[in-house]
């Protein structure tokens, strides 16, 4: 079948280039073609608008070519009850070591899944320690950094006081000076 079917592509190829001499050569008897192969026959239809059209018969396969392309079959040979147990126990042990190995890959696959989830974890764990950590050290120096200027507020004010205590000192020294 697949030899008629080569063989079929080959002469269509053959037929095309075939009539596109002819037609460039004879252009009257181009309709009047009838093309016969060992296995085909080729009939040409009216011409259409769309180009030319053919109809391709196919011949029926001889007997001689059926026989040459038929394969023989192998010889069958008789199975004991022993092949059948031994071929039925083999494809249970393929069957028990499939599922074996089934199982084995969802172990993997199981155990790989809780290795990343426990490592996410451990990485989040980590991260609030470490956002807790830049928290405290920064409200550490915030309350630092607040107690200094508290400190240096009071300073300054307790500056202005004591400023404040000796121009009224000189002010009453004036004063009584005066009187």
């Amino acid at each position: 079948m697949a030899k008629t079917a080569t063989a079929y592509k080959e002469k269509m190829k053959e037929l095309s280039v075939l009539s596109l001499i002819c037609s460039c050569f004879y252009p009257e008897s181009r309709n009047k073609l009838v093309c016969e192969f060992e296995d085909m026959e080729v009939k040409p239809i009216n011409k259409r608008a769309s180009g030319q059209a053919f109809e391709v018969i196919l011949k029926p396969p001889s007997p001689v070519s059926d026989i040459a392309h038929s394969l023989p079959s192998p010889p069958k040979r008789d199975i004991s009850l022993e092949d059948i147990e031994k071929k039925l126990e083999a494809a249970e042990d393929r069957r028990k070591f499939q599922e074996a190995q089934v199982l084995r890959s969802l172990a993997e696959k199981r155990e790989h899944e809780r290795d990343v989830l426990l490592k996410a974890m451990e990485e989040n764990s980590n991260f609030s320690k470490m956002a807790e950590e830049k928290l405290q050290m920064k409200m550490e120096q915030i309350k630092e950094n607040r107690e200094a200027h508290l400190a240096a507020m009071i300073e300054r004010l307790q500056e202005k006081e004591r400023h404040a205590a000796v121009v009224r000192r000189n002010k009453e020294l004036r004063g009584e000076e005066r009187a």
